[in-house]
């Protein structure tokens, strides 16, 4: 017989935090990297990101800076746009910026021979972009860091969690290469949840 747990609906999250806690045990997080590893796990119930998520060493720190000081976001898709949480950005001043849909991004994507996805992110770059979280296409990201190795683009933080089997893994690897502050989940798992949870727990820490 299933037995459904009683609570109240404001104590649902902080007791799914508690399980994801007990259930995971002691990590090498520190506190404010497993705030953002806990909520990846809550959006997807995959464990499995505990030993997947690599974070640069001033992640949280360049990430938090960012958001504080009114930078926006730029996100590779629509339904990521959708899932961060708007009003907690908007009071440090940021927005939310995805082009993907927009009709300039389209032409020059169809001009160029190239995805939607890469277009979106080079029409970006002059946008006080702090963060840039790609979690659905891995041309926006390997597009992002092209444009960063180039100069022609500067975030503060680059959150890479592409999910799939084409250079999904491999741009990833790719990122925890890298000598600026990036937060990525090695292999083909990813997906725009877990880069919406991600933004949305260092949001809370702002």
């Amino acid at each position: 017989m299933v037995t459904l747990q009683q609570i109240a609906p404001e104590d649902i999250e902080a007791e799914s935090f508690r399980i994801i806690e007990r259930e995971l045990g002691p990590t090498a997080f520190s506190p404010e990297e497993f705030a953002v590893v806990r909520r990846a796990i809550h959006a997807t119930g995959d464990f499995s990101f505990a030993e997947h998520i690599r974070f640069h060493p001033q992640a949280i720190t360049a990430g938090l800076a960012a958001i504080r000081a009114g930078k926006n976001i730029l996100i590779d898709v629509n339904m990521g746009a959708s899932g961060i949480s708007r009003g907690l950005l908007t009071r440090f001043g940021g927005e939310i910026i995805c082009r993907v849909a927009e009709p300039e991004t389209a032409a020059m994507a169809k001009a160029e021979g190239t995805t939607r996805s890469d277009a979106a992110i080079a029409l970006s770059t002059h946008d006080n972009i702090g963060i840039v979280a790609v979690g659905n296409a891995p041309t926006a990201l390997i597009k992002a860091m092209e444009l960063i190795e180039a100069g022609h683009f500067a975030p503060d933080l680059v959150i890479g969690v592409p999910v799939g089997f084409v250079n999904a893994a491999e741009s990833k690897e790719l990122l925890a290469e890298k000598d600026y502050p990036y937060i990525t989940a090695l292999g083909r798992k990813g997906g725009t949840p877990v880069a919406v949870a991600m933004i949305n727990a260092l949001l809370r820490l702002a």
